[in-house]
């Protein structure tokens, strides 16, 4: 990453399992968002060189160190789209890969 202040966000990977994209589905994206938050520290080790400098908590980024998530919150490491909460199925979007 280039040292500044600058949006260090980088690939988004959305994900879904057919059982998150039919009616219900809302309770596997949950499921699936608190299996990745036991794991995070395994998955920011193989995320990408130097994600600590990426990820830093501003612009849109979330914390190297710190697993959040949220409904449109940008600045979360998991983002639930708003018309996933809203259909309540769909996908998440993992917002912390290189």
């Amino acid at each position: 990453p280039i040292k500044g202040d600058w949006n260090g966000a980088g690939a988004h990977h959305n994900y879904s399992t057919k059982s998150m994209r039919s009616s219900g589905g809302y309770k596997y994206i949950m499921d699936a968002i608190k299996k990745l938050s036991k794991v995070h520290d395994i998955h920011m080790a193989v995320y990408g060189d130097r994600n600590g400098d990426r990820l830093t908590g501003m612009h849109e980024t979330a914390k190297y160190n710190e697993f959040k998530y949220g409904v449109g919150n940008r600045g979360a490491s998991i983002r639930i789209p708003r018309q996933t909460e809203i259909d309540q199925k769909g996908y998440l979007e993992d917002r912390r890969p290189a």
